[in-house]
């Protein structure tokens, strides 16, 4: 077989963590099978350059932090190469231009848009054990970019699909993908199996198992994809096309704490100023999540939604830079909120979600600020303080419980 295998940071956080994974690698070439391994940075290591890229500057170019963060990628599979090298076995790391991973031009938040991968089947034609920097690409400059936090995920799972590998394993610090984060709900329990689009709202909803274009990319190629733990032998979860006939109602749920609103004041209610606006964060590579738009009253209208904490600053120097343009009376950001949601392929037939979640809330005393519906999601917006409790309060509702 072919095997891709995907370890985060925490995995190769130290020494003693390269050789166990060192040797999990090894057991899977023994068997047999071809090995191309995607490693993440260690542990801290790219919270660490983050820290020393703001010693130097309060806002440095999005392409330097790229050509800084990638150099984490590069020392894990350096370090696991000479590792797999004590164990006997034949290695050889490389990065994302010897590989050929062609990216947008997007710095920190690039796309892959395609893979060479001749240069791999080379070094496994000569039964080499490939180590892939994880996270990175080339774009048509090339110029080093980044996949954004998580990226490794979508290199792992991007090498399978060029190389139609059997199997896409993601080693983590976790058993598999739980019903909730088992760090913040204690109760949560491991699923054997979940579905693509489950396991994508999950993922895109703040669940931090995997990466949410990992996920879409392994949809689109049908990449067979197994989440389980680097520090233990537990069987883990597959996610999938399709799952069991008897499903229950909900899957998971989801929270996220990193998130902002921005509420634009005063907009005339008049057709395409909405186009306007978002047109124009979309433009500067702003994602938007949960829109909500007032009734219009005298001629005006409010608009709010949501963003990554981290657009946040982008945003606010967009909305400076139009404000006059869109007619603007007023603008409101709030950092102090959190998204909670939950997901499940079961709620499209079921009703009486939302009445379920809305009364989990209402008996834990906790105010929605907004909320945002599709046929597999709920997702609401609360204070950031209450979301830990939120999301116990809900999972208990739904019965999620180990």
């Amino acid at each position: 077989m072919l095997i891709v295998q995907k370890f985060g940071g925490s995995s190769v956080a130290n020494t003693e963590r390269i050789f166990n994974v060192a040797q999990r690698i090894a057991e899977t070439y023994k068997e047999g099978n071809e090995v191309v391994v995607v490693l993440s940075a260690q542990g801290d290591t790219t919270d660490d350059l983050i820290a020393k890229a703001k010693e130097i500057s309060s806002k440095p170019t999005k392409r330097e932090m790229d050509m800084l963060l990638s150099t984490g990628e590069q020392q894990s599979v350096a370090l696991m190469a000479m590792a797999l090298s004590e164990l006997g076995l034949p290695a050889i790391s490389l990065n994302a231009y010897q590989v050929g991973m062609m990216t947008t031009s997007a710095y920190m938040n690039a796309r892959l848009k395609k893979i060479k991968p001749d240069r791999i089947r080379r070094e496994l034609d000569r039964k080499n054990i490939v180590l892939v920097t994880g996270f990175q690409g080339m774009n048509r400059f090339d110029d080093i970019t980044t996949l954004g936090r998580g990226g490794s995920d979508t290199t792992a799972v991007a090498i399978a699909a060029a190389l139609h590998a059997d199997k896409c394993e993601i080693y983590t610090d976790v058993e598999g993908v739980y019903t909730a984060d088992p760090r913040i709900v204690k109760s949560a329990r491991k699923m054997d199996e979940i579905t693509y689009d489950e396991m994508l709202e999950l993922a895109s909803l703040g669940a931090r198992v995997l990466h949410n274009r990992s996920v879409e990319l392994a949809k689109k190629y049908n990449v067979e994809l197994v989440v389980r733990s680097s520090l233990s032998r537990a069987e883990g979860t597959v996610v999938k096309e399709v799952c069991k006939m008897e499903r229950m109602l909900i899957s998971g749920v989801a929270g996220d704490n990193e998130i902002a609103r921005v509420s634009l004041i005063g907009i005339e209610d008049t057709p395409g100023k909405a186009f306007d606006i978002f047109a124009t964060l979309a433009k500067k590579g702003i994602n938007v999540d949960i829109i909500l738009q007032s009734i219009g009253r005298d001629g005006m209208k409010d608009i709010s939604f949501t963003v990554a904490e981290t657009a946040l600053a982008d945003v606010k120097e967009i909305v400076a830079t139009h404000m006059d343009r869109w007619g603007l009376t007023d603008v409101d950001y709030n950092e102090n909120l959190a998204k909670v949601s939950v997901v499940g392929a079961g709620m499209v037939a079921n009703a009486g979600v939302a009445s379920k979640m809305f009364e989990a809330m209402y008996d834990s005393n906790i105010n929605i600020h907004m909320i945002s519906t599709s046929e597999i999601k709920i997702s609401i917006l609360i204070d950031k303080k209450d979301m830990h409790k939120a999301m116990n309060a809900i999972h208990d509702a739904f019965q999620l419980v180990d």
